[in-house]
């Protein structure tokens, strides 16, 4: 392998440069070569001055993720940083792309940083479960300020340069060629002394008022809840403010050590990596080449389809939107824009972007004009009849090669496709709602689906910033199929003694962003009702027949006030009451335990299922799903990470064999679960 760094002279400035595609990520060698060129600096007296910068795309954009998890290797990145800052001459970052991480920290520990307008600066290590490890978190206070240093260490969130500059991250902002501006920048500072040191500054860190930190941590604490990271990063930050830097460092690599051997921390890396994973199709010919969209028609104008229409608009691709009638056609492109327009209000979009997104949009009543779409997206009411109706026409009128997607959740897509004459090029392309904020999208391959038609609806989800995974025909796809022994047991579990509150809070204090009940009031009671207030088999139907829908009608599992803040229901209370008594069902205490048992480990089960049945093509893409789609929390993983690594598989099957009996007739063990836990495996690796 070549050397990824190099070095050049330009007068009396060494530049120093990395190339290591595709991230300029620090590995090894590159850490090596760092150390390296600044001890040449060094010993060349004609060099006055030092530049670092990346060729390529971007600025080091943070560790090599290929050493994760194995033994570290000299030097360490802490060792590189303190290495440039100590060098005797002055040293200039030149950032361009991104410098995150790692690579924040190796600016910092230059003696100056110039950007390009467009760079972005950050420390994503929390999104990992860990802090900035090469003193970063006493650094950035040092240089942006406490609160600036809070809020990129403690959130993750990268800032751009112009806000970086105005926090003094960033010393100049450059137009045009970087490296001309950064050398001269650099000729301009070399006979400057003393060297501005990160490490030595207190004009930013002393006399900060503690409270600042509370006001911090109260302030996002619905965003941090249960996470332990975050909190981590405040602690790190606030002891810039309280010891000087060398001692600070030492407590943020004891803080950093602490994270690193935690589950959390574990957790999060594996989502990091499974994630990337879902991307990959595992059979499918490598040669294999993605069709060409420019144009995508979706069907249905509601709040489904003119969410997904947002996905395309926004990345460029023009849209023609389907709807029956004027009126509904009118609404959803309203609400289209009223959804731009509020998110450019928070500083999402400009102006300008709204309406360039605007106008790829075209609305109509002619379903004839999807005939030059290169995919169309059928969003319409979930029902198979009308489904295959629906397809039946598209066949008629699409060209040929065209892409045909239903957007339906649970519905067979082999059946669906079956009402075409080119079932070939028919998926699923499931969207959850709302379709333009959520990340995950489940591409539903069919028997017949071809591998190019598959391919490239996978790569289109990336393209729109969706986490696509790949899933089997079979009801409800992965993530709906999980969602339904969970609801099952939880109504079971409301007339056996439990109730919405106790069943909801054990979710919450499990991580969930909502319980089963909060999650029906919130997307409706009545979806999927049969509509009859007189046929009442169950305790939903007795709901929906007294229009308590949820949310929207102010009354559902819960009662709901005027600002939609829920209370405990003595109507609910009452059917509940009424349905056991009917159905002879003994009332108990429900332990917050069986409720684990009977809610949770059933989707584990589940989850091995479809992995039996090949319906996901890897348990991490299981756990992708749980994970975007229904905010399963990332720090357990995932439902099959956090069955094999933190409650354990034998466990899961001892919890299950309990509740058998009383799960009966809706559950059936998984074999491979089975298996797994009998032979001391593993889900995920």
């Amino acid at each position: 392998m070549t050397n990824p760094i190099s070095t050049r002279r330009h007068g009396d400035v060494l530049i120093i440069e990395s190339n290591n595609p595709p991230v300029n990520a620090l590995s090894a060698a590159v850490r090596q070569g760092l150390v390296e060129a600044i001890e040449q600096a060094e010993a060349d007296e004609g060099v006055k001055a030092v530049v670092i910068a990346c060729e390529g795309q971007t600025f080091f954009a943070g560790a090599d993720i290929t050493e994760f998890g194995k033994p570290p290797i000299m030097p360490w990145l802490p060792q590189v940083v303190d290495r440039i800052e100590d060098c005797t001459k002055p040293v200039v970052a030149a950032i361009h792309g991104t410098a995150l991480g790692g690579g924040l920290e190796v600016a910092l520990g230059c003696h100056y940083r110039v950007a390009v307008p467009t760079a972005k600066l950050g420390t994503p290590e929390v999104k990992l479960g860990l802090l900035p490890g090469a003193g970063g978190t006493q650094r950035l206070p040092r240089v942006a300020g406490v609160e600036k240093a809070l809020q990129m260490c403690a959130t993750g969130t990268p800032i751009g340069a112009k806000e970086a500059s105005e926090a003094g991250l960033v010393d100049r902002l450059v137009e045009g060629d970087l490296l001309p501006h950064a050398v001269a920048f650099a000729e301009e500072v070399r006979d400057i002394r003393p060297l501005p040191k990160s490490s030595e500054r207190q004009d930013r860190v002393d006399g900060v008022d503690p409270a600042v930190f509370d006001e911090f941590r109260k302030a996002n604490a619905r965003k941090f809840r249960n996470f332990d990271a975050p909190e981590a990063n405040i602690r790190a930050v606030q002891v810039a403010t309280q010891k000087p830097y060398s001692e600070g460092v030492t407590e943020e690599r004891k803080l950093f050590m602490e994270l690193m051997g935690g589950t959390q921390a574990k957790a999060q890396q594996y989502f990091f990596f499974a994630e990337r994973k879902a991307a990959k199709i595992d059979d499918i010919p490598e040669d294999t080449k993605p069709r060409d969209i420019r144009k995508v028609g979706v069907i249905g104008a509601g709040t489904m389809g003119g969410g997904i229409s947002m996905n395309f608009l926004s990345a460029g691709i023009p849209v023609t939107i389907v709807e029956m009638g004027q009126e509904a056609l009118d609404r959803g492109t309203g609400v289209i824009r009223k959804n731009y327009e509020a998110s450019a209000a928070k500083g999402r979009f400009t102006g300008e972007q709204v309406e360039k997104a605007m106008g790829l949009l075209s609305p109509t009543l002619d379903f004839d004009a999807l005939a030059d779409c290169d995919l169309v997206i059928e969003a319409v009411y979930e029902n198979m009849d009308v489904k295959k109706e629906v397809f039946g026409r598209l066949d008629k009128i699409a060209k040929p090669g065209a892409i045909l997607a239903s957007n339906t959740s649970y519905l067979n897509v082999n059946e669906i496709a079956a009402s075409t004459s080119r079932p070939q090029d028919v998926l699923g392309m499931h969207f959850f709602s709302p379709a333009n904020v959520m990340k995950l999208l489940e591409v539903v391959r069919g028997e017949k689906t071809a591998p190019d038609v598959l391919l490239t609806a996978m790569q289109l989800g990336k393209k729109i910033r969706k986490v696509p995974v790949v899933a089997g025909v079979c009801h409800g796809f992965i993530g709906n199929r999980m969602l339904m022994p969970r609801q099952v047991e939880a109504m079971k579990l409301l007339l056996e003694g439990a109730t919405p509150a106790q069943v909801d809070k054990v979710h919450v204090d499990f991580g969930m962003p909502m319980g089963p009940f909060q999650m029906a009031d919130l997307a409706g009671v009545d979806i999927g009702w049969h509509r009859d207030p007189n046929r009442i088999e169950s305790l939903r139907d007795a709901l929906c027949a007294i229009e308590r829908w949820g949310q929207k009608k102010g009354a559902g599992f819960y009662d709901y006030d005027d600002k939609r803040r829920p209370s405990p229901s003595p109507v609910v209370q009452d059917i509940i009451e009424k349905f056991a008594a009917e159905r002879g069902v003994e009332r108990r205490t429900i332990s917050d335990q069986e409720i684990v048992e009977r809610t949770i480990y059933p989707m584990v089960n589940e989850g091995a299922k479809i992995l039996e049945e090949g319906m996901a093509q890897r348990a991490s893409d299981v756990d992708v799903v749980w994970v975007y789609g229904y905010g399963w929390p990332v720090y357990k993983g995932g439902p099959m990470f956090w069955a094999d690594n933190i409650e354990g598989l034998t466990k899961i099957v001892a919890g299950l064999k309990q509740q058998e009996a009383r799960m009966k007739p809706d559950f059936s063990f998984s074999r491979l679960l089975l298996d797994k836990a009998q032979k001391g495996e593993k889900f995920t690796r």
